[in-house]
Parts: C-alpha cells; structure tokens; sequence
C-alpha cells in the first residue's frame, strides 16, 4: 500500500505516512530527555555488569573487574554468625543429651537448631510437622520403632535404618510371606485378621482364630505375643491404631504378602556433632519421647 506523508488535521502533527482502516499513525518522536536517560541506562548497565559478577561462563561466571562478591560477603556473614555461636555449640558437643535436656539454655538453643536442621534434612520425608506419612514414621506420637529414648534416637540418626552405606545402620527385613511361599493367601489373610483383632479394629473372629496359629508360628519371633512388638529389631507394635502402611485387611496382606521396607540415611558424616545432638532433642521433645 503506498503511504503519504500529511499533517493530522485534529493534532497538526506530521504523520508516517501509513494508515489502517482510516486510522492514520502519527509521527510523534520520543522525548529527548527519554531517550537520553535510556542511553544512561544502558551506558551504566554496561558499567555494572563490567565492575560487578554478571556473565554466566559455563560452570563459571565473570567476577568482574571490581573484586566485588555477595556470594563472598553471604560466606563471610555465615561464618561469622556460626563463630559467634561457637561457644554454645561446643558445650553441647561436650555435654550429655540428658544434661542438655536440663540445662534451659542449651535446651532453647537445641529445639531451635534441631528445628532448622530437621526442617532442611528431615521434612522432606517425615514432614514439616514431623507427622510423616504412609511408609514414614511420625515422629510427633510416642510409637519407635527403634526406640525413643535420647540414645535411640541419636543412633537412629547416626547410623540411619537399611543404609547400606553404612555398617553400623540399623537392619531389619521382615520376610515375604507370599512370595517365598511361606504361608499362601487364605493364611495370609486369616493372619490379617488376627493383627487387626491385636489392635481391637474390626475383624472376621473365625479367621483371626485360625490366624492366630499363623502368627504364634511365623510372627511372635519378632512382633512379640500380643503384638507388642521389639524396638531392639525395628519390629512395629501390631496391638495399636498407628500404621506405618495402613491398617485395612488387604494393606495387612500386602505388607505380609512382599513386605515394603523404608529406607533412612546414616547422618555421621552429613551432619557435624552439634547438629545431630540438637537434632536428638529436637526430635525426642516433638514426641514424648523415652
């Protein structure tokens, strides 16, 4: 379409020329001062990024020319922070975790830190609230299944649950019943009944008698009689409502059928002393522990 330059009738400034449906574009050039502060901008932009760190290099970045780093200056305030804090940190290195429960300070200063640590380490897994969920333990109730005492739960920690990186973790599989052919379905799920009769839930009293064979042959070694369970194996208590992979009849026969076993870290050497024993009582105040 040809264009023809005119002055706008209404405004009397020039237009470009081109129009659209008789909508005419008018030529209305920015501002001077606009266009010399965009120069500005782009004049000290340049300036910044050339002094400051700004362009990424691979693995890598310029650090520019002005020997400048946040990054340094975040390092720098952190470890100063942690300096400051060094002394408090050192008496709990050296003081026992039942003495740290009775002195307040050390006591504040642990629920506070293990907090932190258990909220960046811990809360992926168990939850923020510690509430776990199905396969993770909640750690808010006062059911271990290693123990709740401070010692147990500090070597939980340490040494984690079926960490084979580890060779002090803690180790315990239960067999699977079904897939090994120890027991067949009808077994399994009179079985079933049988654990959930230990904890008072609804059940068929027929099969949960003949369960109840089944069990005294295959499960008290390790779940106890009456299902109280053994924390020096890491086997659960049958004979309450907490259910680390649900309490129904066929989440029963699953479990028994190929059981799921859970998987923690060892934290020794993601964690330094301090933290871990911050952690321990952070951990054994959310749950009225041992």
């Amino acid at each position: 379409m040809p264009t023809k330059e005119e002055k706008d009738a209404v405004t009397g400034v020039d237009t470009t020329g081109h129009e659209w449906d008789g909508l005419k574009e008018l030529n209305n050039p920015l501002p001077r001062w606009w266009l010399y502060v965009l120069y500005a901008t782009v004049i000290f932009s340049i300036g910044y990024m050339v002094i400051y760190p700004s362009v990424p290099l691979g693995t890598t970045y310029f650090a520019g020319t002005g020997g400048i780093s946040d990054r340094q200056a975040v390092e720098d305030e952190l470890l100063a922070v942690d300096a400051s804090r060094g002394g408090i940190r050192d008496q709990i290195v050296s003081t026992d975790l039942a003495d740290i429960r009775n002195d307040q300070e050390l006591l504040q200063f642990s629920l506070a830190g293990g907090g932190a640590a258990f909220a960046e380490n811990c809360a992926p897994c168990h939850g923020t609230g510690a509430a776990g969920g199905p396969g993770y333990p909640n750690l808010q109730d006062d059911d271990w299944l290693w123990g709740g005492s401070l010692e147990a739960i500090q070597e939980t920690i340490l040494y984690g649950v079926r960490w084979e990186q580890h060779d002090y973790s803690r180790i315990s599989e239960m067999p699977a019943y079904g897939v090994l052919g120890i027991l067949d379905t009808d077994q399994i799920k009179a079985t079933a009944h049988y654990v959930l009769s230990l904890s008072g839930l609804d059940h068929d009293a027929t099969l949960a008698a003949q369960g109840a064979e089944h069990y005294e042959l295959e499960c008290v070694a390790c779940h106890e009689a009456g299902g109280e369970g053994n924390r020096d194996l890491g086997a659960p208590a049958l004979n309450d409502a907490i259910w680390l992979y649900g309490g129904t009849v066929d989440e029963i026969v699953t479990q028994v059928t190929l059981p799921r076993h859970g998987v923690m870290p060892a934290w020794e050497n993601r964690l330094n002393e301090a933290t871990i024993k911050m952690l321990t009582v952070y951990v054994h105040e959310l749950g009225g522990g041992e």
